[in-house]
């Protein structure tokens, strides 16, 4: 994205002038197609990397100094090199950084005396990924070139999220982040951590509508789900099943299990084969079908898994009420964030103004779209 690529630069100048060697690296955001919630259960998600991303420019510091400034949040910290990887959480984006360091640090790579100036144009609390774009995309400056393999790298990053920010998060954002391909999507097993890319339907546009919401309850309720997901394991393991994760069983195998872990278990095995089912849809170009799974699964997470929220529910209602809209659900953790809508290539203006008239006059919010292009995994530019 020139325009991106353009503002970072120029902000860096702006921040640190005379630096010389200026270097930038982009990780971008992501749509998670299908499969919520079930990577934190070792199943199957088909996730996208977009062309919306976080920019980092970064060249050598005088000194023994590390400055940090993000553009987006209109805020900088800094330290020396030895003392980043050991910061206090803040519980603000500084974690992220920091934790990055950190695991940088544990695994050998030195934090460098350096300046990094960040600029995203993934909206952030949108569940299109911010966290996974800046987690990536510092790791990326703080390495400077130095190479790491690319799963390692994305299972670094999730380190980080989790230990530094206190996320229990899987590993798709920070793997699609690092691992994705341009126009392509991947199909991604979460226990073997590994992918193959999925050649998606080219008769059809991938649009992410941002309610421009994010409820509180979603942070508390994330850490929730997993623990809920745990006692189903734990239901399943004391009724004799040898088993270690969700991933183990299908929705026929529940019978030992009751209460709310119930629900957050038939979610996660219905996705993880609705994600199955998603992939053959799309490998035989069966748009209805693939539309017909997308609903199913925004059911299954409004109904089951209890994350989505009422804004959420008006644009998927709303959307499939709509022409040439295959099929909408919502995307990322829930309680607010975006909406993934299929939608034929032609029908693609009308949706938007469409969709954007109706939550106007529902809600008195104008809503963010955006035309989904899968995108290539993060790099630095040249």
């Amino acid at each position: 994205m020139a325009g991106a690529e353009e503002s970072v630069r120029r902000g860096f100048q702006e921040h640190f002038p005379g630096s010389r060697n200026v270097r930038i690296f982009r990780a971008p955001g992501r749509v998670n197609l299908i499969g919520e919630h079930t990577d934190y259960n070792e199943g199957f998600v088909l996730p996208i990397a977009i062309d919306l991303a976080c920019y980092i420019a970064s060249a050598p510091a005088p000194g023994e100094r590390v400055r940090v400034v993000s553009e987006t949040l209109e805020s900088a910290f800094g330290g020396t090199p030895d003392s980043i990887p050991t910061f206090p959480r803040m519980h603000d984006w500084t974690d992220y950084v920091s934790g990055v360091a950190k695991q940088l640090h544990a695994a050998g790579f030195p934090i460098p005396a350096v300046d990094l100036y960040i600029h995203s144009t993934v909206p952030l609390g949108s569940g299109l990924s911010s966290s996974a774009a800046l987690l990536v995309a510092t790791a990326l400056a703080f390495l400077n070139g130095r190479s790491m393999d690319k799963t390692d790298l994305a299972r670094l990053c999730q380190r980080a999220e989790r230990e530094s920010v206190g996320t229990p998060s899987g590993i798709m954002d920070q793997f699609v982040s690092i691992h994705g391909e341009e126009d392509r999507a991947i199909l991604l097993d979460c226990r073997s951590v590994t992918h193959r890319s999925v050649e998606l339907p080219k008769d059809v546009v991938i649009i992410a509508v941002n309610t421009m919401v994010k409820h509180e309850l979603g942070r508390s309720a994330y850490g929730q789900r997993v623990r809920e997901c745990q006692e189903a394991v734990a239901q399943l393991r004391a009724a004799g099943r040898d088993i270690s994760a969700l991933r183990d069983v299908s929705s026929a195998d529940l019978g030992p299990v009751t209460g709310v872990p119930l629900k957050r278990a038939r979610h996660v095995t219905t996705e993880d084969e609705r994600v199955i089912a998603f992939l053959g849809a799309s490998e035989r170009g069966d748009l209805p079908e693939m539309g017909r799974l997308f609903v199913a699964s925004h059911r299954s997470l409004q109904h089951d898994y209890e994350v989505s929220c009422e804004e959420l529910d008006f644009l998927v209602d709303t959307a499939i009420s709509l022409p040439g809209v295959y099929g909408a659900r919502m995307t990322g953790g829930g309680f607010g964030g975006c909406t993934v809508n299929l939608v034929a290539r032609d029908s693609a203006e009308s949706f938007a103004a469409s969709i954007s008239r109706a939550y106007q006059k529902r809600l008195r919010v104008t809503p963010q779209i955006y035309v989904c292009r899968p995108a290539a995994g993060a790099s630095e530019i040249f």
